[in-house]
């Protein structure tokens, strides 16, 4: 199994280097031929305006979505998630975004940088102990569509985990902690979709 992490800006290294805890062959994704070799891809965290503009510059944008329609895993943390989404709030009209999740959500839903936190979420799938999440500059997912399922939630019942067929989101960055169950649940969902 060989999983891409998409690595034109945003914490792309954290989650690489997530992934070689795991002992996972994985490759940095910045070009259309990247997208060939693998198995499933990771979305980090960034600026989404500024993630899915260069998805467009790099013309890794209409191959990135063929893929994804044709199959392919995909996660994406906090930007990554608002690259998914089919309805973002808040979003530029000349934000591009890949659309494909049944998903409306929210940008920099807890306000700006200063207002970043921490908290302790059950999360589906991952088993054990509540997962440690760290918000930052995060989304919110407002509703998700029937297919969609809620994977996570905070105490107040705000969704920030959700998962439909192969693809996932947080709104959390499970990449800046030393817990690798999340990053585990989704290369579970690559293999079963091998």
């Amino acid at each position: 199994m060989k999983i891409g992490v998409l690595a034109l800006q945003g914490d792309f290294r954290e989650h690489v280097n997530m992934l070689r805890q795991l002992g996972v062959d994985c490759i940095e994704v910045r070009l259309p031929r990247d997208l060939e070799a693998v198995d499933g891809l990771i979305i980090p965290g960034g600026e989404s305006t500024t993630i899915g503009k260069l998805l467009v510059a790099f013309n890794l944008m209409d191959p990135l979505r063929a893929r994804i329609l044709d199959g392919l895993p995909v996660y994406g943390s906090c930007a990554g998630a608002i690259v998914l989404a089919k309805d973002v709030e808040g979003r530029a009209s000349d934000q591009p975004v890949i659309g494909v999740m049944d998903l409306r959500i929210r940008r920099n839903a807890f306000g700006r940088q200063v207002d970043s936190f921490e908290a302790d979420i059950p999360v589906v799938g991952v088993g054990g102990q509540p997962f440690h999440a760290v918000f930052i500059r995060a989304p919110i997912i407002e509703s998700v569509g029937s297919d969609v399922k809620t994977l996570g939630r905070l105490d107040d019942g705000t969704i920030v985990a959700a998962q439909e067929g192969r693809l996932i989101v947080t709104s959390f960055h499970p990449e800046l902690t030393e817990d690798t169950r999340f990053h585990a649940y989704f290369l579970d969902q690559v293999e079963r979709s091998r």
